[in-house]
């Protein structure tokens, strides 16, 4: 009996797509899609940035505390929403709406030890609060540079220039 060159296709395409849920070839390879997707954020031209009102938000800290968002006036901010389930001198804020026993085990799991900050549901914010993931660069005088809602590429020489030039203006 000789098999089809459709059949055997078939066969490899539906392996491949297995193997993006029971082997690590997933993981590596849904973190490779996401890179190759991903976008290049849009910088907010200086005449279309919107300043926000003010900086009274009430958040959580990794410790589960609460602090004031105030703590970061007069600094470069970058806010990123995110979720354990959706794949870090500047003030990040990486923010989940999640329960903390979630956010911890993934964060062990990942091996990741970087500060995580909890959406307080119903707390009023300065801006609106972007669905995971979407990112926000505020500079100093609190202006919003960048208001980017999807996966996006921060690791380039563009936006390394963008948060050393926020960094050194007064």
């Amino acid at each position: 009996m000789k098999i089809k060159k459709k059949t055997v296709l078939n066969i490899l395409l539906f392996a491949f797509i297995l193997s993006f849920f029971l082997t690590p070839l997933g993981y590596h390879s849904k973190v490779f899609l996401n890179q190759l997707f991903a976008g290049n954020p849009t910088i907010i031209a200086q005449d279309n940035r919107i300043q926000i009102p003010d900086y009274q938000w009430t958040l959580k800290d990794p410790q589960w505390e609460f602090f004031s968002f105030e703590k970061s006036k007069g600094k470069v901010v970058f806010i990123n929403f995110w979720a354990s389930w959706r794949l870090p001198r500047v003030d990040f804020y990486i923010i989940s709406d999640e329960e903390r026993p979630p956010v911890q085990a993934f964060m062990e799991e990942k091996k990741f030890d970087f500060p995580v900050t909890y959406l307080i549901i119903g707390e009023r914010s300065p801006f609106q609060v972007l669905t995971a993931p979407g990112t926000y660069v505020i500079d100093k005088q609190g202006n919003i540079v960048i208001q980017e809602e999807g996966i996006a590429d921060w690791d380039t020489s563009k936006i390394h220039e963008l948060l050393d030039s926020l960094l050194a203006a007064e």
